[in-house]
């Protein structure tokens, strides 16, 4: 672990809305876990006009931001670096503040959403099928990229969704088929669901659910559980929220951020449930 400072440390989280982030009790609780009492994370209301703004107002003890919507694109062209993970996608959730100024996007969505499922004892699946086309989509499309090993079937709402994510299959070396949202219950045959919509999007799809199931990981968080998750539960499959997406990515930001690789998932994981009540 580098030299402790006296020093004080800062993140953020940054967005549009960002009052609803759970990112301030995630990375705080680390922190005190870690006794690292000289460091900070807070939350700002940032949108695309005011980020340019914010970026160059930071000062040296800043360390790294996380992103939310709407600026994980937006920053890109701001940045000094951009890995090759967050290319991938065209998003970046996380910046590293570096100490020559340097600022370094990454994408830490990806290796959190493969850090969750391998948690939960899933390392590889011969097929998977994506509920939604959104941001969350291509990145989970991205982690698929990595541990599927035959199609992924995403369902869609209309045909320039089903081309953007055909496009992002070919970028990403992923065999992808769509199908319509009308088909959506269909998804459940995959040993692998990720439900990507908002809540309340996959409400419909409840009495679909089949005796046998796979897993499901079902980004949404808040409420909890969903009514698919509820209803998956009761068929006894292997279920992940958004809560577990949210902790893993968490854990990677803050390795970034600090340079710090003890333990904190079961802290952070702890503040979360703690603050969803």
């Amino acid at each position: 672990m580098p030299a402790r400072s006296t020093d004080v440390r800062r993140a953020a989280v940054l967005g549009s809305p960002i009052a609803h982030s759970l990112s301030p009790q995630l990375h705080n609780a680390a922190y005190a876990e870690l006794g690292l009492d000289e460091w900070r994370y807070d939350r700002f209301e940032t949108d695309e006009a005011a980020l340019r703004g914010f970026l160059a107002g930071l000062g040296p003890e800043w360390a790294g931001l996380s992103l939310t919507m709407p600026l994980k694109r937006a920053v890109i062209p701001l940045l000094d670096e951009v890995t090759e993970t967050a290319r991938s996608v065209e998003a970046v959730n996380t910046v590293v503040l570096k100490e020559d100024g340097r600022k370094i996007g990454d994408n830490t969505d990806i290796p959190g959403l493969i850090a969750a499922l391998h948690e939960r004892g899933v390392e590889k699946v011969e097929s998977a099928a994506i509920l939604g086309a959104g941001a969350t989509a291509s990145s989970a499309l991205a982690a698929l990229s990595r541990i599927c090993t035959g199609e992924v079937v995403t369902y869609v709402r209309s045909e320039q969704r089903a081309d953007e994510m055909r496009g992002w299959g070919e970028r990403l070396g992923v065999r992808v088929r769509t199908a319509d949202w009308a088909d959506a219950a269909a998804a459940f045959e995959a040993p692998l669901v990720i439900a990507t919509t908002p809540k309340g999007g996959t409400d419909h799809l409840v009495e679909a659910v089949p005796g046998n199931v796979g897993t499901l990981f079902d980004v949404v968080y808040d409420p909890w559980p969903t009514p698919l998750a509820a209803a998956w539960e009761r068929r006894g499959g292997p279920i992940l929220s958004g809560l577990d997406l949210l902790v893993h990515q968490a854990v990677f930001q803050f390795e970034q951020f600090t340079g710090d690789t003890r333990p904190v998932l079961a802290a952070m994981r702890a503040a979360g449930v703690k603050a969803l009540g």
